[in-house]
């Protein structure tokens, strides 16, 4: 998850354009001891037996359905040419933000207010004039709980960094800020729905703490080396940047319409599963039944065995009904 978050091509080009190489060393650097860090704490402070109910925890919520994905076996020519490689992708899309989309949406709502705050309601929220032990003691614990109060993470929360910079946190402070992706509120709600909401607050409090400490390991190095940043540029520069018509604007919409029509596909191709909702590729799933003259499709073995289970949940029927669902989806299944 570090790796996904900290670790990335584009993030490292994002900082060095609005914060210079040393935060995009700084930034590579600390993903790394992130995740040792990370390791060494779960190894810690949870048990065998503990991650054996969260693994349950997570089952339970429906997070194992099997999306079918394209078959190793084909070339990358054949995928790229063939409609059902595309269809795959159309539905792990789709299902992706039908898990999700309560989160995301939260986040974007949650962000989109924070934009509106003045630059200087986060400014004030950093100790400047104070001894270097104590402005980047509290500077490093109030950085990560700007980024999990303004959910603008990943590559979203570089130019709200460069504002913060500007204003005059310090270098530890910016760089656990930029840490701070996996603790989002949005993303913390989903981690409370997959692992429950013990594990959730515990999870966080681990990250949290990883994210402290390597940003003051990052910084104690980066200040003994001489590497540690000081010109800090104007605010103006940053804030008073306009939308243009420009490389982001053109990938904006080639990437709306490719969702659209990944969307498209997962219209004409796909079915509902009546358990989960999650849209299937009708061509692909081998999980169905028939039943009184309708074919239903399921996208995993758990809907189809919950699905028979408890078919009046599903479809109302009482339980002669039921009976005859159940030996019809027995009958299928051999």
């Amino acid at each position: 998850m570090f790796a996904s978050t900290n670790l990335v091509f584009e993030l490292g080009i994002v900082l060095w354009i609005f914060l210079g190489p040393a935060f995009t060393a700084a930034e590579f650097i600390g993903g790394l001891l992130l995740i040792l860090l990370m390791w060494a704490a779960v190894r810690v402070f949870v048990s065998r037996r503990e991650e054996d109910q969260v693994r349950h925890h997570a089952r339970e919520a429906q997070t194992g359905h099997q999306h079918a994905v394209a078959s190793g076996e084909r070339s990358l020519r054949e995928k790229v040419g063939s409609v059902q490689a595309w269809s795959d992708v159309a539905h792990n899309f789709r299902g992706d933000w039908q898990m999700l989309w309560k989160e995301i949406t939260a986040g974007f709502l949650i962000a989109g207010f924070v934009a509106l705050v003045p630059e200087s309601v986060f400014q004030d929220l950093f100790i400047k004039d104070a001894p270097a032990v104590v402005r980047t003691a509290e500077n490093v614990v109030v950085g990560p709980i700007i980024a999990v109060l303004s959910f603008v993470c990943s590559i979203g929360n570089i130019p709200l960094a460069a504002v913060l910079w500007a204003g005059g946190i310090s270098f530890a402070g910016m760089i656990a800020f930029i840490y701070a992706d996996l603790i989002t509120l949005p993303i913390a709600l989903a981690y409370r729905k997959y692992y429950g909401t013990r594990f959730a607050l515990k999870l966080g409090a681990l990250m949290f703490a990883v994210m402290v400490i390597a940003a003051l390991v990052v910084d104690l190095a980066f200040s003994a080396t001489g590497l540690a940043p000081e010109t800090r540029p104007a605010i103006e520069s940053i804030t008073d940047r306009g939308i243009s018509l420009d490389y982001t604007a053109v990938l904006n919409g080639v990437f709306t319409l490719a969702g659209i029509a990944l969307l498209s596909l997962t219209v004409r191709r796909g079915a509902t599963d009546p358990v989960c909702g999650i849209r299937v590729d009708r061509y692909a799933t081998e999980h169905r039944t028939e039943f009184e003259g309708r074919t239903w499709l399921f996208c995993s073995a758990h809907c189809r065995s919950e699905c028979e289970s408890e078919p009046e949940r599903y479809f109302g029927y009482d339980d002669g009904t039921r009976t005859r669902l159940q030996r019809g989806l027995l009958r299928s299944r051999a």
